[in-house]
């Protein structure tokens, strides 16, 4: 597949176009109502699927169907995203109206990393085919994991990563408006919302480290794997605050997205001996999202969790249960 430089320009230039409006629409502190999710998670989708049928029209139906791939798997787990992402603005009680401000400053970053985890992992396996397995044998290893540890979750308050940075970085126990910074006396501190976007930027992080190896198990094209991986990520925030009170909601999730990286896992596993058909992928992938949010969903209509079982909500809207949090996968 050869894709121009104009191609990629092309693309980055949409990405920076794209991040500036959403900058400019969010220039004012506030905090996003529900409406206001759902049009920019509609802008965000539309987006991303009319990306790919831009490639399914250049490139086939071969490419467009990676793309599509790549984006659901990706967009599947960001839903997990949101699960940590609700966990740290709670425990650091974060006010709604700034929470926009880490999450864009956060997905930034998650372009960044991205760019360099997938640039990494494309070369290895150009040089090293036998890093394919390792990558199939990592992401059976983490399904497994994640389904067996569905119902547990980090405290972020208690974790490495916050010990350190309280050690190494003089920060203020007060928040500053949207400032990450702020000076005392004759040296510049760290407020809570810088602390909070190094904690939202790991995360990614971490996260990153199970998709990258998911979607190189459906496409090993560069410019499909970034594509597929920035435009959805684009759309996390505004899922987050989509989703933010309703986590209580996804009780399966988690075991639909293991599921999705056992899969994925096999398949790479077994590339060099049945090749899976990606549009074969793509309807298993979608399967297990799907079967997931609807079981959820029906769970959730039969049995409401018990009032002692709630936690305020991170956005400042319904509360999140408990078995959101049991949702969780991992934290920095």
């Amino acid at each position: 597949m050869e894709v121009p430089l104009w191609a990629w320009g092309a693309v980055l230039a949409t990405i920076v176009a794209m991040l500036v409006v959403d900058l400019v629409a969010h220039r004012k502190a506030h905090a996003v109502s529900m409406r206001e999710a759902a049009v920019w998670s509609g802008v965000w989708v539309a987006l991303g699927l009319g990306f790919g049928a831009v490639v399914w029209a250049a490139y086939g139906a071969q490419a467009g169907s990676e793309y599509y791939a790549g984006y659901l798997i990706e967009k599947s787990l960001a839903v997990d995203n949101v699960f940590v992402f609700a966990l740290i603005f709670t425990a650091f009680a974060v006010p709604p109206k700034y929470q926009h401000r880490v999450l864009f400053y956060g997905v930034i970053g998650a372009l960044v990393f991205r760019a360099v985890f997938i640039a990494g992992g494309v070369t290895l396996l150009d040089r090293f085919h036998w890093v394919l397995y390792v990558f199939g044998a990592f992401l059976v290893l983490t399904g497994v994991k994640m389904l067996r540890q569905r119902h547990q979750h980090a405290d972020p308050m208690k974790s490495r990563t916050l010990r350190v940075l309280r050690r190494v970085l003089p920060t203020t126990d007060e928040y500053a408006g949207q400032r990450f910074w702020v000076r005392q006396g004759a040296r510049w501190v760290a407020t809570p919302l810088f602390v909070v976007l190094v904690l939202v930027e790991l995360t990614d992080i971490v996260f990153a480290v199970d998709s990258i190896p998911a979607i190189l198990a459906v496409t090993q094209e560069p410019f499909l794997v970034f594509t597929s991986n920035a435009f959805a990520i684009l759309g996390l925030r505004a899922m987050y605050f989509l989703l933010a009170d309703l986590m209580h909601r996804f009780v399966h999730l988690k075991a639909g997205l293991a599921a999705i990286l056992v899969f994925v896992g096999v398949k790479m596993l077994l590339l060099d001996v049945v090749k899976i058909p990606t549009f074969l992928s793509l309807g298993v992938i979608a399967a297990c999202l799907v079967v997931a949010v609807v079981a959820s969903l029906v769970t959730t209509r039969r049995a409401a969790p018990p009032d002692d079982e709630v936690d305020p909500a991170p956005g400042g809207g319904e509360p999140l249960r408990s078995s959101a949090s049991s949702g969780l996968r991992r934290g920095p």
